[in-house]
């Protein structure tokens, strides 16, 4: 099963199954399928209408006032590459955020922006929570995970290191496409080791698996419990293997024209072409904070 978002013609957002070639099955609006998850999830849960993608929206099926968490640092050989090196192993899990309008959808493009040579990529996988979490201990947490997505951070590295704080960098528009949220009773669990490829342009630029992560999803939501309480919605970006292109000699980054798809077994492949900043001036509607993507894309 695959769980997209999809913007109506009226402006509402509803949470719909993909169905056959080029159409969706809606399951929900977006608050009513937050509010109970694993029913609108159910295999036997009954869809309430049926749309051709190529007549609607695609939207990331995330609530505009989700909590968006992501792990930095959460590949061993992620952290022996990049500048951090020197600093080890962190002894928790680096967290930073980003806004729900930074996110975008499966063949989505994202432009460069103007102060960069380029954007990052960074093949990984998001989990989403599916119950309220407060001082949970890691297994209740892993447990509330109701499914997984492929997702790419790509990021804007001149912003993220002029300071100690990454959030400008990791923010830039439509610079996290999400694929379609899968189950997890479909997906299983990450420490069994799925595979996580990136490719830029058809070249295998990042291979890693989930079995090589620092700090387990159940360990970080706990820890993250402890302070803030998570709820039906929120996100968890679980990191990148190695193979980012800014550690590279010479450094490689995305630029327009370039092509980047990230492939996680048992999720699916993401694909997202790269544009020029001019793509940032050339809003013509409402929503383009999560814009639309074809139905071939889907697919």
């Amino acid at each position: 099963m695959k769980i997209i978002g999809v913007r109506l013609d009226d402006g509402s957002v509803h949470v719909a199954r993909l169905a056959g070639p080029g159409s969706a099955e809606l399951l929900a609006p977006l608050e009513r399928f937050w509010a109970d998850p694993q029913a609108h999830l159910a295999p036997e849960a009954t869809a309430t209408a049926v749309v051709l993608l190529d007549d609607v929206e695609q939207v990331p099926p995330v609530l505009p006032g989700a909590k968006v968490l992501c792990i930095g640092l959460n590949y061993l050989k992620h952290v022996e590459e990049g500048s951090y090196s020197a600093d080890g192993v962190p002894p928790f899990p680096t967290l930073f955020a980003r806004w729900t309008s930074s996110l975008s959808v499966d063949g989505a493009t994202v432009p460069v922006p103007a102060n960069e040579p380029g954007v990052d990529w960074e093949g990984e996988i998001v989990a989403y929570v599916g119950r309220t979490l407060v001082d949970a201990g890691p297994d209740e947490a892993l447990d509330a995970v109701v499914g997984y997505s492929v997702f790419n951070d790509l990021t804007s590295r001149t912003a993220q290191k002029l300071t100690s704080q990454w959030i400008l960098g990791k923010n830039g528009d439509r610079s996290g496409p999400l694929g379609p949220l899968v189950p997890a009773s479909e997906v299983g669990d990450l420490r069994d080791g799925l595979r996580v490829t990136t490719r830029v342009n058809g070249e295998t630029v990042q291979d890693g698996r989930t079995d090589q992560m620092v700090y387990t999803v159940g360990e970080t939501l706990s820890l993250v419990s402890r302070t803030m309480t998570l709820r039906p919605g929120d996100l968890l970006a679980t990191g990148t293997p190695s193979g980012v292109g800014y550690s590279r000699t010479p450094p490689w980054l995305l630029t327009p024209g370039d092509v980047v798809e990230v492939d996680v077994e048992r999720l699916g492949v993401l694909r997202t072409p790269v544009v020029g900043n001019e793509a940032r001036h050339a809003h013509g509607h409402a929503h383009d904070d999560v814009p639309a993507t074809s139905a071939e894309a889907t697919r």
